[in-house]
């Protein structure tokens, strides 16, 4: 019996819109009803910050691609519809930010993403 595969997730893309803060090829990697739900110390578990669709999640990756900072893709592991990436990040006066994401992949695209953030304080 043959299987068919959808597209797979183009990780090399995600670690160059990371790597070079570019937000629109970030974005290409969403589908066009994804969500993102952000955990940190101002969106707790219990009421994280939603974004839904790519216009929200592209305004999101515009303000943090345009801040001066750099980013690293520490960690990518695609298994099936599901993708994990850990991404550290230095502002220039020094404060790091570590966040770490896992996402349900939808014919090669982000559907939904949950985003876990901690920074320096």
């Amino acid at each position: 019996m043959a299987t068919t595969t959808g597209p797979a997730f183009d990780t090399d893309t995600l670690r160059r819109g990371i790597e070079e803060r570019t937000a629109s090829t970030l974005l290409s990697l969403y589908s066009d009803d994804a969500r993102i739900r952000i955990v940190d110390r101002d969106a707790q578990p219990s009421h994280p910050k939603v974004l839904h669709g790519r216009d929200e999640i592209g305004s999101m990756l515009e303000d943090v691609c345009g801040r001066d900072m750099t980013h690293r893709l520490e960690q990518c592991v695609v298994q099936g519809d599901h993708a994990a990436f850990v991404e550290s990040c230095e502002y220039a006066d020094g404060v790091k930010v570590l966040a770490e994401s896992m996402i349900t992949l939808r014919d090669g695209k982000i559907a939904d993403q949950i985003l876990i953030q901690a920074w320096d304080e």
